[in-house]
């Protein structure tokens, strides 16, 4: 399971209950860089993320419009700092350009695909926390489906487990 929270500050989406964070392996938050008050809500976000979540999901912060540089209202530093400050991947994506959208998703899936890795080398003797191991990861296949950019070298990459 994944989860996308498109957050342009107006809270319409905050009424995401538990339930729909069980078993996400991902999420990225997005805010919309000329709207100072989307990033501000990114904290709040995070907070329900950490609360509800799986400890091991992998949380990508994204600013978006970034074609729009003349109306940019949240600078790239505070976005960085914010980041690591709560342990986040961040990008700055153009959804009308399509600029770094694709490198967004591919590394929110390769970061879920390590803790995948993780988990499975962690049962080595079979069991994942008193779980049957099979049991553990059932549903947890990620598929790529490959877009004009993408290599073959990063798809066998990406469908390879090397741990």
């Amino acid at each position: 399971m994944f989860l996308t929270f498109w957050q342009f500050g107006e809270g319409r989406y905050r009424a995401v209950t538990s339930a729909y964070y069980r078993g996400a392996l991902g999420a990225m938050l997005v805010y919309d860089i000329t709207k100072r008050q989307s990033f501000d809500h990114v904290a709040r976000w995070v907070e329900e993320l950490r609360a509800h979540a799986d400890n091991s999901i992998v949380i990508m912060l994204i600013g978006n419009k970034a074609d729009l540089v003349d109306h940019r209202e949240v600078p790239t530093e505070d976005a960085v700092e914010f980041a690591e400050d709560q342990g986040l991947f961040f990008a700055e994506t153009s959804a009308l350009s399509g600029d770094n959208v694709d490198k967004a998703f591919f590394k929110v899936l390769e970061e879920i695909y390590g803790v995948l890795c993780r988990k499975s080398l962690e049962c080595g003797n079979g069991k994942l926390n008193g779980a049957d191991h099979a049991t553990a990861l059932r549903g947890s296949k990620i598929e790529v489906i490959a877009g004009p950019d993408l290599e073959i070298s990063e798809m066998k990459k990406l469908s390879t487990c090397s741990c």
